[in-house]
């Protein structure tokens, strides 16, 4: 069985690190645990990873946060992956660093990104996992911080969480849903025992 897990953020050296890119760390990390090379292929950096009997398709979009759509629409079909096997990694200003939401379907929450797929999909009907950025921003500063670095704390806060996104996604993959929100969603000191 397949599944799409695509990590949203913006391709070129400029944003690498950003708080914005933090879907592609998360998809940067699942590949490198799993030493899968990456390639540029249409619409996306493409690779796969294997957990359990499943592929895990992985993407990170070069098409730019604002039209992710086009990316995921195009590897759903290439794939013939259903919609109900898409994950989509996600910053969130409106959580803390280091904490991890997971959920089926759901609103766009005014992030472009997830706005843009979901017109591309025609549906909402897709899992998510939000990545905490912090709002750590004054009035009008949102772009600002959201292109910017996390800090040394904020990293430190950040890399647990991102490990237990990875974990989180490989138990969407297995166990489902369900199981995964319960793992994800719950901050935890450990990995999952599966």
């Amino acid at each position: 069985m397949k599944y799409l897990i695509v990590g949203l953020g913006n391709v070129g050296e400029e944003y690498e690190g950003t708080r914005h890119n933090s879907g592609f760390m998360v998809v940067d990390r699942m590949a490198r645990e799993a030493e899968a090379r990456w390639s540029l292929e249409r619409h996306a950096y493409r690779t796969e990873v294997r957990h359990k009997g499943r592929t895990l398709v992985l993407v990170k979009p070069t098409t730019y946060m604002n039209l992710s759509g086009k990316a995921v629409n195009y590897w759903l079909q290439a794939e013939k992956i259903a919609v109900g096997q898409l994950m989509v990694v996600v910053d969130d200003i409106a959580l803390p660093v280091g904490t991890l939401r997971m959920k089926q379907g759901g609103s766009a929450g005014g992030h472009n990104g997830l706005a843009d797929i979901e017109r591309s999909l025609g549906s909402a009907a897709y899992a998510r996992l939000r990545v905490g950025v912090g709002d750590n921003f004054s009035r009008g500063g949102q772009i600002d911080y959201v292109l910017g670095r996390f800090k040394d704390d904020e990293l430190a806060a950040l890399e647990p969480a991102l490990d237990r996104a990875v974990e989180g996604i490989r138990i969407f993959a297995t166990q489902g849903i369900e199981r995964a929100m319960n793992y994800t969603n719950t901050k935890q000191e450990g990995r999952a025992k599966n």
